[in-house]
């Protein structure tokens, strides 16, 4: 049986990977570029797979940083609870945690 880390991460990576089984949200700066490029930006986050003990310390899979034309783009994870309301107290448990993944240039973090 996989440990609390080990679940959230493979939940983490299957959510980023298909964004099914919660929410992404976009910035308005995101959201406002010309289709191709945030189509390349999703891609990106979608195939994301440089995480390193230096932005990934925790092992969760939870945020990616990546370059898009000259630009820095992070991307996070965030847990919340079935309601969307307050924080999951169980981020290992899909049935009790939404997942909100959210785009987003590095300056409007």
């Amino acid at each position: 049986m996989k440990d609390n880390k080990q679940k959230i991460q493979h939940l983490n990576d299957e959510f980023r990977q298909t964004f099914n089984g919660g929410k992404v949200v976009l910035t308005k700066n995101i959201s406002i570029l010309p289709s191709e490029e945030l189509s390349a930006i999703i891609h990106q986050v979608q195939t994301y797979n440089n995480f390193n003990k230096g932005n990934d310390p925790y092992g969760e899979h939870d945020f990616g940083s990546l370059e898009h034309n000259g630009n820095t783009i992070f991307w996070k994870i965030d847990y919340y609870d079935s309601e969307y309301c307050f924080f999951s107290n169980n981020p290992a448990c899909p049935d009790s945690t939404n997942r909100v993944l959210t785009i987003m240039f590095a300056h409007e973090y």
